[in-house]
């Protein structure tokens, strides 16, 4: 079993700063892609940000700048720093990570976490 947990979620005032978490755990042979995606009431679910196996970040037009994502790959987790945040930030946001479970490639299959929620407001 492979679980996703995000952290780091919770309300912030408008230009302040998050530092979202995403841990994987359970029994897994390898990380590759980690993506962090948002999810705001009445739109739909957007990728925000990703990052390879090997620390190569993209993040979306709407974040550039202001977000940045790190990896611990000792740790098998991932960090989604967010500065200078803004109402339009507020949503639940999800890791995704594909993970090989097993000794092919085939295994590898596409995991989420359960969300945590970022509330922007003064």
């Amino acid at each position: 079993q492979v679980q996703l947990v995000e952290s780091g979620g919770g309300l912030v005032q408008p230009g302040g700063s998050l530092r979202l978490s995403c841990a994987a755990s359970g029994n897994f042979v390898a990380i590759y892609n980690i993506d962090w995606y948002r999810e705001a009431p009445g739109k739909q679910r957007e990728l925000v940000a990703s990052i390879t196996r090997e620390g190569t970040t993209n993040t979306a037009d709407s974040v550039k700048g202001r977000f940045t994502l790190s990896r611990d790959n000792a740790k098998n987790t991932v960090y989604l720093q967010m500065n200078n945040l803004k109402p339009d930030d507020a949503a639940v946001y999800y890791c995704k990570a594909a993970i090989r479970t097993g000794l092919k490639m085939t295994t590898m299959a596409d995991y989420w976490g359960q969300g945590t929620q970022v509330t922007v407001s003064s």
